[in-house]
Parts: C-alpha cells; structure tokens; sequence
C-alpha cells in the first residue's frame, strides 16, 4: 500500500484541460488568489465549529484502504462534509482526489482543493465524460481515491449515474458510499438541495460497506447496480439522522 508519510510527493500532477468561457486573465487569477484564504477560512470555519460527534462506519473500509485507493460516492449536496471526512481519512492512508470544472469558475475550488494537498482532476462528467473516466482511472492507478458526487454536476438529484460503477469495474477498486446529517442545518434552493450545517452543530458521519462491481456486467445489472447505490446512500443518511435523534 502506498507510504501515507510520502503522499505528497507520489501524487501525479493535476489532469488540466484548457478553460472554457471567460479567459483566466492576469488580473482575474490575482484576484482569485486573494479569494481563496478567504474561502477556505469559511469552510473551515464550518468544519471546525460544527462538532462530528460519532462517524458510523461499515466492516471492511479499513481493509479495502489498506489494499488500495477506494472509490468514494456522495450526494452533491452532502460535499462540504464528506469532503472533509475524506481528508480525515489521510491518517488511514486515503489520498483524496476530486473533479473540478475546467471552466474559469473552477479556478477557485481548484486552488482550495490544491491548498489541502487534495489531487485535482479538471474536467467535467457531463461534458467530457468519457476524459474524466480516464482521468479518475488514471489517479486510481497512482493510489489517489478520486471522490464522485453521484447524482452531478446538474441533477437529476438522489439518482445515481453510471460513472461510479463503471470506474469501480473498470479498476477493480470498491465503491465506498458516504453520507451525513447535522442536527441544523440550512437547505439552499439550489437543484442539488445543498445543506450547510448551522455553526456548531452537531453532525454525524455515516460510511458504507466497500462494493466490488464484477467484470463483464450487462445494462440491466448495471442499473441494478445504480439503484443499489442509491438506496444505500438514502439508507446511510438514514443511520446518521437516527443516531443524532
């Protein structure tokens, strides 16, 4: 398994692709790199205030992590704090890595991203699908564990898309799925119905069980596959609001 201490030196440059829309002018990457302290002072100021009181975690994550990088899967809307558990997971030997857009927009979320020594793989699952699964297969091969939101960029919400479970077969590395709920919470309008915990609340972790996909799978049992994701994402936030209750 990949030396943890060493991480910082074995993870691969990021996949870059060139920007679409507004140029990455020389003002523009001025100002973004004045926004970036900012940003990551207020998500970690979320982080760090709100209080991850018990994370409940399935037999077998710390032997799948011992044997490799995972595949781990969340709602869109659940990003602020699975992120985190991710980067928490350092200490057992993960290397988190994640998609960011190539647009201008993603510059900034791209720079945080960079700022927590996470692997950042810049492309877009709805319009370079086929390069990101390259991409996330690539940084598996280097022991980077790439995380996907399952049901983005844009929705339908709480449907799991093929990605995931393709990579998983592709690779051969299992799909760990993760969820969360704080006590308060605010649920942005947004498609993805985005939560954002309320300053220190309490906030409970859930982690699934890892899921190997075999090799050779047709549409049917691809999509079975899928709707198992699903539910067991429903079920895990499930678990997690039952045990702040």
């Amino acid at each position: 398994m990949t030396d943890p201490k060493s991480a910082s030196e074995q993870v691969p440059p990021a996949a870059e692709e060139p920007y679409r829309g507004r140029p990455l002018t020389f003002w523009r990457k001025q100002l973004y790199r004045l926004a970036v302290p900012v940003g990551m002072l207020l998500i970690r100021f979320f982080w760090w205030s709100c209080r991850v009181v018990r994370v409940v975690t399935a037999d077998g994550v710390d032997v799948a992590v011992r044997s490799g990088p995972i595949i781990p899967v969340y709602w869109h809307q659940h990003q602020l704090f699975c992120t985190r558990h991710l980067l928490t997971m350092r200490s057992i030997g993960v290397k988190p890595g994640f998609l960011i857009s190539p647009s201008v927009d993603g510059e900034i979320p791209a720079m945080i991203a960079k700022a927590e020594r996470a692997y950042v793989i810049r492309g877009s699952s709805s319009h370079t699908g086929a390069r990101a699964l390259r991409d996330y297969y690539v940084a598996l091969q280097t022991g980077v564990s790439p995380a996907i939101t399952v049901d983005g960029p844009y929705g339908p919400a709480f449907e799991c898309k093929p990605g995931a479970v393709m990579l998983a077969q592709l690779s051969g590395r299992p799909v760990v799925a993760m969820s969360f709920c704080a006590e308060r919470a605010w649920l942005f309008r947004a498609w993805d119905r985005f939560v954002l915990p309320w300053p220190f609340a309490r906030v409970v972790m859930a982690v699934g069980a890892p899921r190997y996909v075999p090799k050779g799978l047709d549409p049917v049992r691809m999509q079975a596959l899928q709707d198992e994701i699903t539910a067991e994402l429903k079920e895990l936030y499930r678990a997690a609001r039952d045990t702040l209750a």
